[in-house]
């Protein structure tokens, strides 16, 4: 009962602080395509799948090898095991961090002109870099404190994040306007930095003065904790390089091939800006619930898994993955109602409310797969989800090169509905004929 307490407690909290986040993120959007307009939005957006490739590189496998490790640890009755595969985590994950920054910054010129087709994106990936270190030692934490399925620090360093980000952000655009200086779209990224800057220093801070002190670290154990972390994030981190990898290809796709759907390269990128900087971000408003819900999942699916209770998992996943979906199919009839009221009112653009109700349809496939995934990373068999993933992009990309040219952005919007939904059913499957869950 209380490892079902701590599960419903944890989800809660991430909800709670997720839809907070993201409604100021909502707003954050808003202030973004009016302050800087919709190419510069576009060019600010170009910059992410850069900026998420390293981020998969340097952290995100890790941290999901920490969660699942630190939950099998405290599982077992290792409390000093789980916090030094933190530590070993941290030394890991930040020196790739930092050796991803000095690559960006050696080749940023090259990564905009070739690979991102804009110049102008070099001082914004300069920019950029500075934030993956910070990321690093905020992904660790937040993996730790998941896999002991506590969300305080987690939940509040999101909320501190996205806070100074906004803030940061606001008070420079207005002084540079009454100081009569046109803001550049780089304080967007000056903001993601000392967000992710605020948010890291909170983390360290609070588990250091709480849960840490130097005589946890165990050099004779790191080289073991290491070799584990390893074993598990190297198909995590191939997971999501590959997804990420793929995903920053389409993103640096759908404005050339939208150019040869006969827009300017200012219209490409204004249609990009709306997609990703405007439609997509509102679709997946409500996904904070879910997403809340896929992060507790997968240290409770190996604690279960570890525990061989194969009812009780039969059960959390029913449960889990019929609320995620049931949720997205109330989204998707919002979405089709009022898309065209939000795209109009809030966005100030008619192309957005397009966009939003075409997308309303993803819904359900999307927030239920979250849940799905995460139960497969924490079965610990990741290269199921590694296929999945590529199957899913590989759908999308095709329609940016194939069906993009010839119907514009509508084609990208019918593959991504077919992405997800295939992406749903291969979960299924997978889930059905391998582990019973039915």
């Amino acid at each position: 009962m209380a490892k079902k307490h701590a599960f419903i407690h944890g989800t809660l909290v991430l909800t709670f602080t997720g839809l907070i986040t993201r409604f100021m993120g909502f707003f954050y959007r808003i202030f973004l395509s009016h302050a800087f307009g919709e190419e510069n939005v576009g060019l600010y957006q170009l910059i992410f799948p850069v900026y998420t490739l390293f981020i998969s590189l340097s952290s995100a496998g890790i941290q999901t090898a920490i969660s699942r490790t630190v939950a099998r640890k405290m599982s077992l009755g290792k409390p000093g095991e789980a916090k030094n595969v933190l530590l070993s985590g941290l030394i890991f994950s930040c020196s790739l961090a930092f050796a991803g920054l000095l690559f960006i910054q050696a080749n940023a010129a090259y990564i905009a002109e070739e690979f991102l087709g804009d110049s102008r994106c070099l001082s914004l990936l300069t920019a950029v870099s500075y934030a993956l270190p910070c990321c690093a030692v905020h992904s660790c934490i937040c993996g730790y404190c998941y896999g002991l399925k506590q969300t305080k620090i987690p939940a509040l360093s999101q909320l501190i994040e996205q806070t100074v980000r906004i803030t940061s952000v606001a008070l420079l655009y207005f002084y540079l306007k009454q100081d009569g200086t046109q803001p550049s779209v780089v304080i967007a990224v000056f903001g993601l930095v000392s967000g992710e800057f605020a948010s890291a220093l909170y983390s360290a801070k609070s588990l250091w003065g709480h849960h840490f002190r130097l005589p946890h670290f165990m050099p004779a154990k790191a080289a073991g904790n290491t070799k584990e972390l390893l074993f598990l994030s190297l198909p995590l981190t191939a997971n999501r390089l590959s997804v990420t990898l793929l995903q920053s290809i389409e993103a640096a796709a759908i404005p050339n091939c939208l150019k040869l759907y006969s827009h300017s390269t200012s219209e490409a990128l204004s249609i990009y800006g709306v997609l990703t900087g405007m439609a997509l971000p509102c679709i997946l408003f409500p996904s904070a619930i879910t997403s809340s819900v896929s992060i507790m999942l997968m240290p409770a699916v190996a604690e279960i898994q570890a525990s061989g209770q194969q009812t009780k998992l039969k059960h959390l996943v029913k449960k889990a993955a019929g609320s995620c979906f049931i949720l997205g199919l109330a989204c998707c009839l919002f979405f089709l109602v009022f898309g065209p009221f939000i795209g109009s009112v809030i966005f100030h653009s008619a192309t957005a409310g397009k966009f939003i109700v075409t997308l309303a349809w993803i819904c359900p496939f999307l927030y239920v797969n979250g849940a799905f995934l995460s139960v497969i990373n924490g079965l610990g068999k990741t290269a199921f989800t590694l296929a999945i993933n590529l199957l899913g992009l590989g759908i999308r990309i095709l329609s940016v090169f194939f069906i993009v040219p010839g119907f514009g952005i509508q084609g990208y919007l019918w593959g991504l509905l077919a992405s997800q939904f295939l992406v749903t059913l291969c979960a299924l499957l997978i889930l059905k004929f391998n582990y019973k869950v039915n």
